[in-house]
């Protein structure tokens, strides 16, 4: 009897019932593109005099490209901060000095709890009122901040649950050959548990580069943005949202890709040995082989 890791092989009749299902979704899919294509085409939106200004280089260098850099530049920043923040929580939180773990634990609840856009705002009036950074970088150290704190209490969840999910006997094992708190979560816990939450990780790292949009609340010149700003100015609206996500999914697909290729090679980085080969090693220990 065949069947699934989730459920079971659905029978005839299930099959019929997903079927008319999948048919019945897919005509009502069909429909709303074609009521929504209707009404752009009436409005005018996806006329080629609508495209045209991307064609030209001012539109580029005014609008699109400072909103990628924007976005770019915030999102790599964030990320390292993140990607620090977030591990010094979780080693935190798993620490056996209560006094640590308690204070590690209530600043990742706190910042989890509060809306990354909250953060956003008040660390960009915190640092005009008392002029931190200049004036032109106010908005992108908000962004940066808003998505450091929130970002890290994230990662610091992820790094304290990928260690909980390691098998409590090689920390067992670890404290048996002698091995320090520190030793065994540095050269044994770690490791292992970043290995098997990347997939996570990089999910929570592409956030990070989808929530820089946020920022425009704080006039944060970033991708989302500059698109608004472009349909405002040309009156293409439709046509600029597409740009700018093409944009994002360009940038999120090389990202999630490159943290793909980095999960695969430290994975591959992290097998043993690879087998002997019984059938040469019988054939060398035969009576008459030649001992090297």
């Amino acid at each position: 009897m065949s069947g699934t890791v989730l459920f079971d092989a659905p029978g005839p009749r299930a099959r019929r019932r997903n079927l008319v299902i999948t048919v019945i979704t897919l005509a009502i899919t069909v429909f709303i593109a074609w009521v929504v294509y209707s009404r752009l085409e009436e409005k005018g939106q996806l006329t080629a005099a609508k495209w045209q200004p991307f064609l030209t280089s001012d539109l580029w260098t005014t609008y699109v490209l400072p909103g990628v850099q924007g976005t770019l530049t915030a999102a790599a920043v964030s990320i390292v901060l993140a990607l620090i923040l977030g591990f010094g929580l979780g080693v935190g939180r798993l620490s056996l000095i209560s006094p640590i773990s308690r204070v590690c634990a209530v600043i990742v609840e706190f910042f989890r709890a509060v809306p990354v856009l909250i953060m956003m705002i008040f660390a960009y009036f915190l640092y005009a009122f008392y002029d931190v950074f200049p004036s032109r970088h106010l908005a992108l150290a908000g962004v940066i901040t808003g998505l450091t704190l929130y970002n890290g209490a994230v990662i610091a969840e992820i790094i304290r649950a990928g260690v909980h999910a390691l098998p409590r006997g090689q920390a067992e094992a670890a404290s048996a050959l002698g091995l320090r708190w520190g030793q065994t979560m540095r050269s044994i816990l770690l490791p292992q548990a970043v290995t098997s939450m990347l997939p996570v990780l990089v999910s929570q790292l592409v956030v990070v580069l989808k929530d820089t949009a946020i920022g425009y609340q704080i006039t944060f010149v970033e991708m989302v943005r500059q698109g608004t700003v472009v349909g405002s100015s040309y009156g293409n609206y439709i046509p600029a949202l597409i740009v700018i996500a093409a944009l994002m999914i360009s940038v999120n697909f090389a990202l999630s890709t490159l943290a793909s290729g980095l999960e695969r090679r430290m994975r591959r980085s992290r097998r043993g040995p690879a087998p002997l080969d019984t059938e040469a090693v019988e054939q060398e220990g035969a009576p008459g082989a030649k001992v090297v």
